[in-house]
């Protein structure tokens, strides 16, 4: 079967939410067999996520509260665009120091995610940062995170066994220790940085 039979086709939108992070709209899609059906879509502006390593293997992850499951998630760092066409790339740099008060000499982008493709526009850009150096966090007001470092086969570890669940971070942590163990080469952060620890260093999650 190709593609073409499985395509539903844009027809029309309407408006139900506008709000500060999304929209909300129902659209009316025309069926691969030609039936009119509704869909209810959250379009979004999009993201960006990092894995920050160290030069001694560790990964920086944040703890916040998720009040929609209302569960306390570890997570890398990450935050929305600013605008539709963003550079993600500029988003991943801003919310790295904000969150974590880290900056990195080498930025590679490692892939997306798409989070709910069944209703949701929302793609998240995951880079793998390092050459890291220390700097001041300034997370947003309404934003109450603790930062913690350990090692990223620890952090690895975590996700298989399903004590760190945000897709984002999942994806990211996997796809950063297989990226860096196909390249086997040191994680040299430049000469003038600082060795960064926030939080207590190999923290239990």
């Amino acid at each position: 079967m190709g593609d073409d039979q499985l395509k539903e086709t844009f027809v029309s939108s309407e408006d139900i939410f506008d709000g500060a992070i999304m929209q909300v709209q129902k659209w009316q899609v025309t069926l691969p067999d030609g039936r009119q059906a509704a869909r209810e879509i959250v379009l979004h502006k999009g993201a960006a996520a990092i894995v920050p390593v160290d030069a001694d293997g560790n990964v920086t992850l944040v703890r916040q509260h998720r009040v929609a499951i209302d569960e306390f998630t570890w997570e890398i760092p990450a935050g929305k665009l600013d605008y539709t066409g963003e550079d993600p790339l500029g988003c991943a740099m801003r919310e790295l120091e904000e969150e974590t008060g880290l900056r990195a000499q080498n930025w590679r982008k490692m892939g997306h995610v798409v989070t709910t493709p069944g209703f949701c526009t929302e793609k998240i850009s995951i880079f793998l940062a390092t050459g890291l150096s220390r700097h001041e966090d300034h997370p947003d007001p309404d934003e109450f995170l603790f930062v913690t470092t350990l090692p990223l086969a620890q952090a690895v570890q975590h996700v298989v066994e399903g004590h760190i669940t945000d897709l984002k971070s999942c994806f990211g942590l996997l796809m950063a220790q297989k990226l860096l163990a196909d390249e086997r080469t040191p994680l040299s952060a430049p000469a003038f940085a600082n060795e960064f620890v926030p939080g207590q260093k190999g923290a239990a999650i």
